[in-house]
């Protein structure tokens, strides 16, 4: 570009975007990132397990929440606070409503008045930033024909015939596809993976659109990355995965977490 110059010398410049770069990956990481704890649930109490379920923060809570960026909501009656990845009490246990953190920042609820506050539990005055706008079907383009819809693959030759009513992207390598009220999944090379079975698919955007929640006959299970079934449909409810842990109901109403390999954290 003419008139362009750096004003610092090569090596430092490449030192610093470098730096940058790093900067930025570590953040999407601590977003996205396992935790070393999940929620551990034994009858009614609470505490925090390692990914081998060795109990390691104390059955004290009454509800717990995941851990993300090592802050977690924890629950003792109906008053929530945040702790630590090693117990320690980051906020007293004072809110009446306590979200999971989610960029840096969570929202609280305390004396009828709702704001957000910091991983350090300061509350914050400048508003959240935007969520950014959803971008389906970045893959390749949709193609339509006597009323119905399929896809052809930006690279590669696959391509799926226009034979759906719905098709929908995880950015995860898969569709999803609806026919009439079920849905199934096709990889990224056109091969389906799991047929019209379902009566729902959710990814959610915060997890990266990981591990999506499916549903059938009223029950809830989770895909894996791939496609295939990572948990059946047998929960009353299921959340997207925080981390590497995602809240369930069972079929006997009782609260519990599984992590990522679909392991459960809870004994009644």
């Amino acid at each position: 570009m003419p008139g362009f110059r750096f004003a610092f010398p090569f090596g430092q410049v490449t030192a610093f975007l470098l730096s940058v770069l790093l900067l930025i990956s570590e953040l999407s990481y601590a977003q996205t990132a396992a935790s070393r704890l999940i929620p551990f649930r034994r009858g009614d109490k609470w505490g925090y397990a390692d990914r081998s379920r060795h109990l390691v923060l104390p059955l004290q809570y009454d509800e717990a929440g995941p851990f993300v960026g090592e802050v977690a909501w924890v629950r003792q009656g109906d008053r929530y606070g945040y702790i630590d990845g090693s117990g320690h009490a980051l906020t007293p246990v004072q809110y009446t409503q306590a979200s999971t953190f989610q960029g840096e920042r969570a929202t609280v609820t305390l004396n009828s008045e709702t704001f957000d506050i910091s991983t350090s539990g300061v509350r914050l005055t400048e508003p959240a930033p935007a969520a950014p706008d959803e971008d389906y079907l970045s893959q390749g383009d949709v193609v339509r024909r006597n009323g119905k819809v399929g896809f052809r693959f930006t690279v590669g030759t696959a391509s799926i015939p226009a034979e759906y009513d719905e098709i929908r992207e995880n950015y995860s390598g898969l569709l999803f596809v609806r026919q009439g009220a079920k849905w199934g999944v096709i990889n990224g090379k056109g091969k389906v993976v799991q047929p019209l079975t379902f009566d729902a698919i959710r990814a959610d955007e915060k997890t990266g659109f990981l591990l999506p929640v499916v549903e059938r006959d009223g029950l809830f299970g989770y895909l894996d990355e791939k496609g295939g079934l990572l948990v059946e449909p047998q929960y009353r409810a299921a959340e997207p995965f925080v981390g590497n842990a995602a809240r369930v109901v069972t079929r006997a109403g009782k609260v519990g977490y599984i992590d990522a390999h679909g392991t459960e954290f809870f004994e009644d």
